[in-house]
């Protein structure tokens, strides 16, 4: 095993190098990298060695759209509901955000920042955003899903405007590198009964290490996060 512990020395090193991410990502059915703008299938490249948790929100896409004639008038509608949605988001335990693959907050203080864009029909405008509900152990999609639709039915309407879902529940992630020691840990459990096997005189040669970690969904509320990492056990100096 001496060639992995000395790239988990150069994995460790090198991670304490970094500036730590808080980042918050969206995790959906398809597989993708923390630095990577492609998505692929989650089937066709995961690693078997992964690390299976609760995801940290339940996330549903959203939409405020308005259609009153007048423009000006359209848009201060279309933020005064976003801004009620804001103010109600607490009482009803859930969390607004925006970001397709970075998750940022969506707060009192940036909301008029948010870009809107055009809508389906003429004279239409509609502001999209994200609605989080944090899971805890024992809590279900249902749930959350019961908790994010109250809340969409509880934020009142402004004028012409109304607020809408859009497509299906998602999940996010915040920081997956926080769990790079646990994964790595799986790794060398693994490459150690596998090396096993084989007798005394084998080791492994582990790569990948030092990549980012990946995540991609496991279930309705859970996800998988791991390193693009491989090893290869073979005869030892």
């Amino acid at each position: 095993m001496r060639m992995l512990f000395k790239a988990l020395i150069a994995t460790t090193m090198l991670s304490a190098a970094a500036p730590a991410l808080a980042q918050e990502v969206v995790v959906t059915a398809q597989r993708r990298g923390a630095y990577l703008n492609a998505e692929v299938n989650q089937s066709s490249s995961r690693p078997i060695i992964n690390l299976r948790r609760l995801a940290d929100f339940a996330v549903q896409p959203v939409q405020i759209q308005g259609d009153t004639r007048d423009a000006l008038k359209r848009r201060e509608e279309i933020y005064a509901m976003l801004r009620n949605a804001i103010e109600l988001a607490a009482k009803h335990g859930v969390e607004l955000a925006v970001g397709d693959y970075l998750v940022e907050p969506l707060t009192l203080a940036n909301y008029k920042n948010l870009t809107l864009a055009g809508g389906n029909r003429s004279d239409t405008d509609v502001a999209r955003f994200l609605i989080k509900a944090k899971l805890v152990p024992g809590m279900d999609a249902k749930t959350a899903l019961e908790r994010i639709t109250k809340f969409v039915a509880a934020v009142p309407a402004v004028g012409r405007a109304e607020i809408d879902t859009l497509g299906s529940l998602t999940l996010s992630v915040v920081n997956p590198d926080q769990y790079r020691g646990q994964i790595i840990d799986l790794i060398v459990a693994d490459s150690a009964a596998i090396a096993a096997k084989f007798g005394a005189d084998y080791g492994v040669d582990a790569t990948g290490l030092d990549r980012p970690v990946e995540w991609a969904r496991a279930s309705l509320i859970e996800v998988f996060l791991y390193l693009p990492a491989s090893y290869t056990v073979r005869p030892k100096d």
